[in-house]
Parts: structure tokens; C-alpha cells; sequence
């Protein structure tokens, strides 16, 4: 009888042993929560650093639409790793890296961008027939004047005219916050979420070409001003304007 009790003694003590591991409230062996470096997950990543300027899906945000395939397509892997490790100087465009002010590991970073090209990236886009993301070829602003005409005008207004239903992109406040790179961007790719076209449709007769697109972001350039934002540059020309300094 002694030996049967102690028995069931020591099974209910295994019993109970055994259960203080799924005891609620006791940690696991893992950190209830992650270190941020850890965090390799491209959505998580996208979610919390990009999501805010570049819109939930990559589009629809008030930054570059990144979440076209027509994005992901024009830029490669390696410009879109400098991108986002260093930023884009004199834009709101910040770089994530830690060596350039940010939170991401070099990982974290590699991760994001190859989530982003495996979700949005189109492989049947025909290689070849978009054109390049970058041209250091400089424009002929005179010409892109003509391109502003025929292509932009419409929407955004005549140059010296009165602003267009969608805006002026000749606004020099606007100009002051987008890079030369950003305004070929928007030529090629467009903002449909805006009702902007990119470069196939902008023109009704045709698709724009290499030099069309170098000389409308030209003529854009061209509009910029070293005191964007103010109406005059000296309080003397301001006096001459007969406005309050």
C-alpha cells in the first residue's frame, strides 16, 4: 500500500513537473520580442520604412510609384540597393543604411529590395524596349519646350500660362524638392494612380524617344530657381514690385 501511494506521489509530481512549461505567463526560450536587426521579412520591412511615402502597395503614396512593374523594370537591382542604402541628396528621399544615418543592416536592406523586385517586378516586360533609367547626355531645353507643348500642356498647363488641372510641374517650389532623375523617372513611368502617363501614351502620335525625354526634363530644369518658393530675390526688386519685404 506504502509503495502504491508513493508511487502516485511521484507521477503526480512528473505531472505537475512537466506541466510548469506551458504554465501561462512563462516566457519562451525565444525574446518575446525581436531584436529590429532580425527582422528579415520584405512586407514587415516594406511596411514599416517605405510604406509611408511609396503607398501600401508601392503606389498611390506621394513618392515614386515603386510598385509598378514599369518602375521595377527600368531600374536594376544594384541602383535600387544604392537608393535605398544612401538616399537621394537634396530630395525627402533618406538613406536606410546605417552608415548613412538609418536603423536597416546592409542585410535588411539586400532583403527589402529583392522582396520588392520578386513582388512587382514583370519579367515579361521585352528587355530592350524601355529606355535607359539614367542619361547623362544633356538635354536641349530649347526642344523640350516643344515636347512640353505636345505632351505635358494639356494637363499641366502652357509654360507662362495658367496652371492645368493636374498641376504645375514648372512650380519652382516643386522643382526645388524633386532630383533630375526623379522628373525622367516620372516622364517614363508615369503616375497612373494620378492619371499620368508615361512615356508610350503621353503623346498621342507617339511614343516619346530617348532624346524627347532627355530634352522635356531639360526644359523642366531649366524652370528651377535659386530661391525657390520666394516671389522675389532681393528686397530691392521686391520694392520695385511694390511688395512688403
Amino acid at each position: 500500500m506504502k509503495r502504491a501511494l508513493n508511487s502516485a506521489a511521484f507521477a503526480l509530481l512528473f505531472v505537475f513537473a512537466n506541466g510548469c512549461d506551458s504554465l501561462p505567463g512563462k516566457p519562451g526560450p525565444e525574446p518575446l520580442v525581436p531584436r529590429p536587426d532580425s527582422i528579415l521579412d520584405a512586407a514587415t520591412l516594406y511596411k514599416e520604412n517605405c510604406a509611408g511615402c511609396h503607398g501600401q502597395t508601392g503606389r498611390g503614396g506621394v513618392a515614386t510609384p515603386i510598385g509598378l512593374p514599369e518602375y521595377q523594370s527600368l531600374v536594376d537591382e544594384a541602383t535600387q540597393l544604392n537608393i535605398v542604402t544612401n538616399g537621394v541628396p537634396h530630395t525627402a528621399m533618406p538613406g536606410f543604411s546605417r552608415k548613412a544615418g538609418g536603423f536597416l543592416t546592409d542585410q535588411q536592406i539586400a532583403a527589402l529590395v529583392k522582396g520588392m523586385r520578386a513582388t512587382w517586378l514583370n519579367q515579361s516586360v521585352p528587355a530592350g524596349q524601355t529606355p535607359l533609367y539614367s542619361d547623362s547626355t544633356a538635354g536641349d531645353s530649347a526642344a523640350g519646350a516643344s515636347v512640353y507643348e505636345a505632351s505635358c500642356s494639356n494637363c499641366h498647363g502652357k509654360a507662362g500660362g495658367p496652371t492645368g488641372q493636374s498641376g504645375s510641374v514648372l512650380n519652382t517650389s516643386y522643382l526645388a524638392l524633386v532630383s533630375p532623375q526623379g522628373l525622367r523617372t516620372a516622364v517614363i513611368v508615369g503616375r497612373p494612380d494620378l492619371n499620368m502617363p508615361g512615356w508610350r501614351t503621353v503623346n498621342s502620335s507617339h511614343a516619346l524617344s530617348e532624346k524627347e525625354i532627355r530634352d522635356v526634363v531639360a526644359f523642366l530644369l531649366s524652370h528651377r530657381s535659386s530661391t525657390p518658393g520666394q516671389p522675389y530675390t532681393t528686397k530691392s526688386s521686391a520694392a520695385t514690385n511694390g511688395a512688403t519685404p
